[in-house]
């Protein structure tokens, strides 16, 4: 499940995703910033979502708005953030859309990678 080896080395891919993850949680000014990779390529971003009425984290958003907008499979998913791991429930849902072996990148607020983990 956890991967700790070579986590700085992540593809153009991988560190794009992180790169929006990033930007997004910077951007918004949210706890967390997430972005997903779906099965054609194409990238979904997203921040906390904090309502009064609906609460979803920044993961969790960005894999609903991959759902809506028909995708059907994740490649990669990332995470910004201050916690030591990603969420349960965070990987339930890339888990959900990507299979149990879709990585999950955590960084830190400045970019850095911290963990590698997949869904499963």
């Amino acid at each position: 499940m956890t991967d700790t080896t070579g986590t700085t080395d992540l593809d153009a891919e991988d560190r794009k995703i992180v790169t929006l993850a990033r930007s997004a949680r910077a951007r918004n000014q949210v706890a967390e910033g997430a972005a997903v990779r779906d099965e054609t390529g194409r990238t979904y971003v997203a921040g906390t979502v904090a309502l009064e009425s609906l609460k979803l984290s920044a993961l969790q958003t960005a894999v609903a708005m991959a759902v809506a907008s028909g995708a059907t499979s994740l490649e990669a998913a990332a995470v910004v953030s201050t916690a030591d791991a990603p969420a349960d429930a965070d990987r339930a849902a890339v888990r959900d859309l990507g299979g149990p072996e879709t990585p999950v990148l955590l960084a830190g607020p400045d970019g850095a990678l911290r963990l590698r983990v997949t869904a499963g």
